[in-house]
């Protein structure tokens, strides 16, 4: 069975072939341009840009996407893409190639939740059995949910304001780092003394497993604004305040596995945020603690990309899901409770 999956909920343009083979054998192509140089002047993504950058970019990926996954057109079996969540304009390129491309080849379409696609991305890449715990993390989400099956999904914990990849990418905006702020913040803190500086936990022992980064966020806009910020101060920060994170995801996860009724035996991390190599440790180490099985996808399937989708449409192939009607509408909002079997 081969999928050909679009995604393009945010500023990434992707375009993939998977199929339903073993693991290591997945995924036939995939083909991402991330739109760096399009949104580096503004320090985050613009989303009237990032729609015309998807419109611009769309065809040729496509292109090279067929090609490299060595199949026609004709020997594709179903269509998935990106539904929402995400930025409107950004989905309507997609689905619109999506409902282009069903109709023509006359194949079934799939629309996905863009959040189940990370949610199944170990699947795609481990196998991983259900259930696990799940720590959904990226610019727009911060999550902790329970996948006990396909589209089981039980959440225990959220975010109650900011998500931990926009506090990343505004803090590195406030120290003049690189775009995308959350790569280039990892960068210079390696360099940094992550001692330096001391930020606020919110929520730390709170009896739900649930996330707050607005007072860590200020707290260290505050002491960018009282301080002269040199070379060397900025990584600094960029270490206390990634060291922070850290504590808050072990603090928060322990909290998790302890409010779940489920024993989780294993815990995976997806989301662009997943791509962070220091919190990938700090969560590998407490896993070792606890005599739990630590997944993290690899680290191009950690951001925005085309082949969760098309896994995730493959699951629901083999769930006998129907195909989703070719009139249906994106949603820019769209949480996993609300997806239907």
């Amino acid at each position: 069975m081969y999928i050909l999956a679009i995604e393009t909920s945010c500023d990434e343009t992707s375009i993939s072939v998977v199929q339903d083979t073993a693991c290591e054998n997945r995924i036939l192509s995939l083909v991402t341009r991330s739109q760096v140089k399009e949104h580096q002047g503004y320090g985050g993504v613009v989303p009237e840009l990032a729609a015309r950058a998807h419109l611009t970019n769309i065809e040729p990926i496509f292109n090279q996407a067929i090609t490299q996954s060595g199949i026609t057109l004709k020997e594709i079996d179903a269509i998935a893409v990106t539904a929402g969540p995400g930025l409107i304009g950004g989905v309507l390129v997609g689905v619109m190639l999506a409902k282009s491309l069903s109709i023509s080849l006359n194949k079934p379409l799939y629309g996905i939740n863009h959040l189940e696609g990370h949610a199944l991305t170990a699947r795609l890449s481990h196998d991983t059995p259900y259930p696990y715990l799940l720590l959904l993390t990226s610019g727009g989400h911060c999550m902790f949910v329970e996948v006990l099956g396909f589209r089981q999904y039980k959440l225990l914990g959220q975010t109650l304001d900011d998500a931990a990849g926009e506090c990343f990418d505004k803090i590195a905006k406030l120290l003049n780092f690189d775009f995308p702020g959350g790569p280039a913040l990892e960068k210079k803190a390696a360099l940094g003394e992550h001692k330096r500086f001391t930020f606020p936990m919110p929520l730390k022992h709170s009896a739900e497993p649930n996330f707050s980064f607005s007072g860590l966020k200020t707290a260290v806009k505050l002491e960018i604004e009282r301080n002269t910020i040199d070379e060397q101060s900025a990584c600094d920060i960029a270490a206390s305040f990634q060291f922070t994170v850290g504590e808050i995801f072990k603090e928060r996860t322990s909290k998790a596995l302890e409010y779940s009724k489920h024993k989780a035996e294993r815990l995976v991390m997806a989301g662009g945020v997943a791509a962070n190599q220091y919190l990938r440790g700090i969560l590998k180490q407490l896993c070792e603690g606890r005599n739990i099985e630590a997944i993290f996808p690899p680290m191009h399937l950690c951001t925005d990309n085309a082949a969760m989708i098309g896994w995730a449409a493959i699951e629901a192939i083999q769930n006998y899901v129907p195909p989703t009607e070719i009139d249906f509408q994106p949603k820019p909002r769209w949480p996993l409770r609300e997806i239907k079997i």
